[in-house]
């Protein structure tokens, strides 16, 4: 099976990642992992506007892992993970979607210095 993109993992998300328990971490990654190769939107979905993220349920909790896409370079696509947070409802809160949406900006913005 062909992989459909790259990640790249920003500071932010990294030490959430890192942050989990090793249990959950590892499902975190797993899940990752396989939206390189499935199109699952149970595993990776589009949220609003620029900003989709990783979806993981692991025991009671549901975790999101923010991201958008980086076309701009002639190589796979890569997807910009931003930062994450565990979620114990379904919907995800404003704050954390306009957070995503500044991280894009900020990341395109130093791209092009």
């Amino acid at each position: 099976m062909k992989q459909k993109f790259e990640i790249i993992f920003l500071d932010e998300a990294i030490k959430f990642v890192n942050n989990l328990d090793k249990k959950s971490r590892n499902k975190v990654l797993y899940n990752i992992d396989k939206a390189k190769y499935v199109n699952d939107p149970k595993l990776l979905k589009k949220l609003e506007g620029e900003i989709w993220y990783f979806r993981t349920k692991f025991m009671t909790l549901q975790y999101r892992l923010f991201a958008f896409w980086d076309k701009s370079d002639n190589i796979d696509t890569l997807v910009i993970a931003t930062h994450g947070v565990v979620k114990k409802s379904n919907k995800v809160a404003k704050a954390e979607i306009d957070k995503a949406e500044r991280t894009r900006q900020e990341y395109y913005t130093n791209k092009t210095r």
